[in-house]
């Protein structure tokens, strides 16, 4: 697929290091919408992009550093945590990431005095993916190259409640996992079942599998038949909808449909590697 060379960037933020991972805040909650987050080598910064729609008096995109927040080793994933609210007195800033020491470090802040962080370890391999619930903020999962999904209350520092996925096929990795908070009746092919506070894992070899997380055990499963599959994302707005990539294409499923793709189509030349 040919590549558009002449678009630019409507803005840029000038940066003291590499950039290995970038995040909008996905939770609307007054200005909490537009905050984002990206991690380098050492250090996580949040800031607040403002937009022309939302101001008449700026012109295209508005951005302001709010908190530079030293981490220490290369930061290789960001979640946002729904807790976090600028609009909130004081206001509260809460977000974990992923780090290259096999670590999960929990961040929480109200931009002023108030700036913690606790470790959370578990995983003996690296850290693919991970996030928050998105109705209370209150669990964190995460995969890894060691072939665990784990599952985790933030308000602890080790992973006490976790499940084992033993490997598929050869090659076998975890990529890409989310929550959802409502009740999802499968349809017609899946018969009685319904999914509750479950979590999804996105497999490399292509597998997309979705757990009850009481019953910590897999209840259905959607193949993209092609590999690598590396992201994967559940539609919050509409749960019956999942997309990923892999390969060179992007995937769309209905899960009250089919366990196969419902369209596929071709995105990049060189591999794609995130879907949202």
């Amino acid at each position: 697929m040919k590549q558009d060379a002449t678009r630019n960037a409507a803005y840029t933020v000038d940066c003291e290091d590499y950039v290995h991972v970038v995040e909008f805040n996905p939770f609307e909650s007054g200005d909490s919408g537009n905050l984002i987050a990206y991690g380098g080598s050492n250090y996580v910064v949040i800031g607040l992009c403002t937009f022309q729609e939302e101001e008449a008096d700026i012109e295209g995109i508005q951005y302001k550093t709010l908190r530079t927040f030293h981490h220490g080793v290369r930061v290789d994933g960001i979640a946002w945590s729904p807790e976090t609210k600028l609009d909130s007195l004081p206001p509260v800033i809460k977000f974990c990431t992923s780090a290259a020491d096999m670590k999960i470090r929990l961040f929480t802040s109200d931009l002023q005095d108030k700036n913690e962080y606790k470790v959370l370890e578990g995983h003996s391999d690296f850290i693919n993916d991970l996030v928050f619930h998105p109705k209370e903020g209150h669990e964190i999962a995460s995969v890894s190259d060691d072939h665990t999904c784990r599952y985790v209350a933030s308000v602890t520092t080790t992973f006490v409640n976790y499940w084992r996925m033993l490997p598929s096929s050869a090659g076998f990795a975890l990529s890409c996992q989310h929550f959802i908070e409502t009740v999802v009746s499968l349809g017609p092919d899946f018969a009685g079942a319904t999914l509750a506070d479950g979590l999804m894992v996105a497999e490399k070899n292509g597998t997309i599998r979705f757990y009850d997380l009481m019953a910590q055990q897999a209840i259905l499963s959607l193949q993209s038949e092609q590999t690598p599959l590396m992201s994967a994302h559940w539609c919050l707005k509409n749960t019956f909808k999942v997309g990923a990539v892999a390969g060179n294409d992007w995937i769309i499923w209905d899960i009250t449909r089919s366990s196969y793709p419902q369209e596929t189509r071709p995105v990049h030349t060189d591999r794609a590697h995130l879907f949202r």
